[in-house]
């Protein structure tokens, strides 16, 4: 009876310890849990695709119906084998592949856009490293039965115009469907690709082959939208599209000076807002710009590129949203837009992914809180109230 008694007490302490190590591990599984995984439904499900204006006069079964569901990101930029170290690239794609899965899963949209620079090193990365970057692209970004996707060539997938080249272009076209001057129409709504790195204006012989593509398909979209009774001869042999005035999304950005007059809490930081754009490198030219507004009058374009928002109307009334980098690696709050487009209207709404510093803060406040019961369990930590017993001990013997 003794001998038990004894071996209980032996037991004790061992049982504690383990307790308190099964405790230890469900809090640190529990924080990963959070914020490696639920946290991008927390803050994603706050998100709700914006209501057009021309779904108002519909019934419930029709809007549904002749909406359009786009959700459109930019410059994810996916490391490669030369710049991207190992650790850095785990946690950004991690990061990526998360926050696109759950968005597809709570947000269900009928198409994604994404506008550009896809890959880091798309620009002089190797037939091995380009098949690896791919695969790994096709993990993160996977798309549902249920949604279309599609890929628009930027300056790191194919590189700039002097390091641009047919192959690569080739490679990139191969992989994602893609060819500048390339039309999608969906539920009415025209969508035309353009390859802007290609929109250099010096007659290369990509600039001249993507230049024809988008004057012919201009042709085509301007006899659309012509009426029946104004029809003339150059019209006659062209193949009808939809009249929807069409949406221009492109990796670059029309010209603009700077962006100096873009606001919003994801627009450029104050010290960079001021400086000035150089042409065919940070925006397209003016001349490429007044091409493509002459040759479409779009009614909405969408870019990537500068890594940060920013509106701007063209021509008074042609508005363009510059959307800001998918990636962690590039600013601290990513976002993606969420649009509700119709063929005659379209309605916005910017979704943010979660800030990456609150992110942090909560792994500080956990590690913080760790080491106190870590402390306190190994009694090197005395809590206040025998601390104060102590002293009041100490001082009655004295």
């Amino acid at each position: 009876m003794l001998g038990s008694t004894s071996t209980t007490v032996k037991n004790l302490p061992l049982k504690r310890r383990l307790c308190f190590l099964l405790k230890l591990v469900c809090f640190v599984s529990s924080v990963l849990t959070f914020c490696e995984f639920l946290i991008y439904y927390v803050v994603i499900f706050q998100c709700r695709w914006p209501d057009v204006k021309g779904g108002a006069h519909m019934s419930g079964k029709e809007t549904s119906a002749s909406v359009l569901k786009a959700m459109i990101l930019a410059d994810t930029h996916l490391l490669g084998e030369i710049k991207g170290h190992w650790l850095d690239k785990l946690r950004r794609e991690w990061q990526m592949e998360r926050s696109f899965q759950t968005a597809l899963w709570l947000l269900q949209p009928d198409i994604v856009f994404i506008l550009g620079d896809v890959f880091d090193e798309g620009k002089w990365s190797s037939p091995q490293a380009w098949a690896d970057d791919v695969r790994r692209f096709r993990k993160m970004f996977k798309p549902s039965a249920l949604t279309e996707l599609v890929v628009i060539a930027g300056n790191h997938d194919i590189g700039f115009h002097y390091e641009m080249t047919t192959y690569k272009v080739n490679r990139f076209e191969k992989v994602f469907n893609f060819t500048s001057g390339k039309l999608i129409t969906r539920k009415g709504i025209n969508f035309v690709l353009v390859n802007s790195v290609a929109m250099e204006g010096d007659g290369c012989a990509v600039c001249s082959t993507s230049e024809a593509k988008l004057v012919a398909l201009s042709h085509k979209l301007n006899c659309s939208q012509q009426k029946p009774n104004h029809s003339n001869k150059r019209c006659s042999d062209v193949e009808k599209l939809p009249a929807s005035e069409p949406i221009l999304l492109q990796h670059y950005p029309l010209y603009r000076k700077s962006d100096a007059e873009c606001t919003g809490e994801d627009s450029a930081p104050p010290e960079e807002k001021n400086i000035p754009f150089k042409e065919k490198y940070d925006v397209l030219s003016q001349e490429a710009s007044q091409k493509l507004l002459w040759w479409f009058q779009p009614r909405l374009i969408l870019s990537g590129h500068t890594h940060s928002a920013c509106e701007v109307l063209h021509a008074g009334k042609i508005p363009e949203i510059s959307v800001p980098s998918f990636s962690w690696r590039n600013r601290n709050n990513p976002s993606f837009i969420m649009g509700s487009i119709t063929p005659t209207d379209f309605s916005l709404q910017k979704c943010f992914l979660p800030f990456e510093s609150r992110v942090f803060t909560i792994y500080c406040a956990a590690g913080a809180l760790l080491v106190i019961l870590v402390l306190a369990h190994v009694q090197l930590l005395t809590p206040p109230f025998y601390f104060a017993q102590r002293l009041i001990s100490k001082h009655k013997a004295v």
